[in-house]
């Protein structure tokens, strides 16, 4: 995606039981710093207390060794990397959150976004609770805390039952880790294993960097408690259809990760290969928009036998002021972005892949950069079906009217981009390229039809305005 118009909410990490778990956690969370670069948390817990640090910025930037080795002291580690989609960007919004309650401490971390967040938050204060953040994550913990069940685990049971919307959560106290992921399974949640110490991460690749092995998926609707005891699990929740978020295959998951249950890169390829077939162009070369769209454009080099070339070079090093939550690098020029590989478009008639449109603001501007290149002609193809909506489960996305695909037609979207020709994949495509059922997927992005309903002020705060 070259816009940076949409982010995943937020990237968790927890380990219970190895001697190094602040400093494990800490490689976990690098490896989910595409979840999410606003601010970054580790919370340890060590002699029957939390210890937590936490601040704004890239995890490398909040956590040094002295604070890793002197102040996260402990064998129990819960991390989490944030983006915000509810709630404003500040310091008080950092997660993990820890509260104490009858002596006894408890911190929550959050990947996702409850759709009956202000509800839950309206009947909590009307019986007495006060909020110390805008974070729709605190809500849980009010939640646990007023459940008269006996331990962490049921509690937890208890109060994600009220939960609507998107979760992944993890809990840590001081003799435990507690996982609970939603009974739709919209955002991914994975359990490994690490010289027989547990593991649970948002993506394998921070599996992956740490030595430790896939294990399998928290299962969409359990609770797992991760004790000395070993693995309790539960499913307090009804039973729910599936409603993965199929823009993990395509845009936030890393391509090295297993998402439910599948690899992403694989996934990718096969987006590309049908790309071709729907939309075949005649052209000398294909080029992907770095990085996320490289695989796909991969797999429409491989069905469609032209030359994969890498044409354009990303420029990692962009500054944390321009990728933060404000999107200031919409309004900046592209080329501090992105600079076109001369000698392999001049002259040439390329195929640019990406994995999505969304204003088409920086997708004008990639194609001028090509052309300006010395490109014959221009064939724009996108390994997803045009976005018409938001998403209310844990995408931050613009609103309704700002999408490109609300305003033009597909042919008005190709005189806008300047291009030769344009192609999308088509939704009964995408839906096929995964190996699950196509009912097991979200697809409410591009066909504004969404597996369960939202509370009225959060849709009319998603079709107003942008999230915070």
């Amino acid at each position: 995606m070259a816009e940076g118009q949409m982010h995943d909410n937020c990237g968790v990490f927890g380990i219970f039981g190895a001697r190094k778990a602040a400093e494990l956690t800490y490689y976990g969370l690098y490896s989910l710093q595409h979840r999410g670069q606003e601010s970054a948390g580790i919370v340890t817990a060590h002699n029957n207390r939390l210890h937590l640090y936490r601040g704004m910025g890239h995890v490398s930037d909040v956590f040094s060794d002295n604070t890793l080795f002197d102040n996260l002291k402990g064998k129990i580690a819960v991390g989490h990397t944030r983006y915000s989609t509810t709630g404003a960007s500040s310091i008080s919004n950092i997660q993990p959150f820890v509260i104490t309650n009858k002596d006894k401490m408890l911190a929550v971390a959050h990947n996702g976004n409850l759709t009956n967040s202000l509800t839950l938050k309206n009947r909590l204060e009307e019986k007495g609770s006060i909020f110390q953040t805008t974070s729709d994550s605190e809500i849980v913990l009010h939640l646990v805390a007023r459940s008269k069940a006996e331990d962490n685990f049921a509690k937890v049971c208890d109060a994600v039952k009220s939960l609507k919307g998107a979760f992944c959560y993890l809990f840590c106290s001081e003799n435990s880790i507690v996982a609970a992921r939603d009974p739709w399974g919209f955002r991914p949640l994975a359990l490994g294993r690490l010289n027989g110490h547990w593991v649970v991460a948002s993506e394998t690749c921070a599996f992956d960097i740490i030595g430790a092995k896939y294990v399998r998926d928290i299962e969409p609707g359990e609770v797992l408690e991760i004790s000395e005891t070993g693995l309790r699990s539960a499913f307090p929740h009804r039973q729910k259809r599936h409603a993965f978020c199929i823009f993990e295959y395509i845009y936030f998951s890393r391509p090295d990760s297993i998402v439910f249950g599948e690899n992403v890169d694989k996934v990718r390829r096969r987006l590309g290969r049908l790309l071709a077939r729907e939309h075949p162009a005649k052209a000398d070369i294909v080029i992907g928009i770095p990085d996320s769209a490289n695989t796909a454009a991969l797999g429409f080099s491989e069905q469609s036998g032209m030359k994969f070339e890498i044409g354009l070079i990303r420029n990692h090093y962009v500054g944390r002021s321009f990728i933060g939550p404000d999107q200031k690098i919409r309004d900046l020029d592209v080329k501090v972005k992105f600079n076109p590989v001369k000698g392999v478009i001049e002259g040439k008639r390329v195929v640019l892949v990406d994995d999505s449109i969304v204003r088409g603001t920086t997708s004008k501007k990639l194609v001028q950069l090509v052309r300006n290149a010395g490109a014959k002609e221009i064939h724009f193809r996108v390994s997803s079906p045009p976005i018409i909506s938001p998403c209310f489960f844990g995408i931050d996305m613009p609103t309704k009217k700002e999408f490109i695909a609300n305003q033009k037609s597909i042919e008005q979207i190709r005189k806008y981009l300047k291009v030769e020709s344009l192609g999308y994949l088509s939704v009964k495509g995408m839906q096929a390229m995964p190996s699950l059922p196509d009912s097991d997927f979200c697809v409410g992005c591009f066909t504004d039809r969404y597996p369960l309903k939202t509370d009225e002020s959060v849709n009319k705060l998603r079709l107003d305005k942008e999230s915070c």
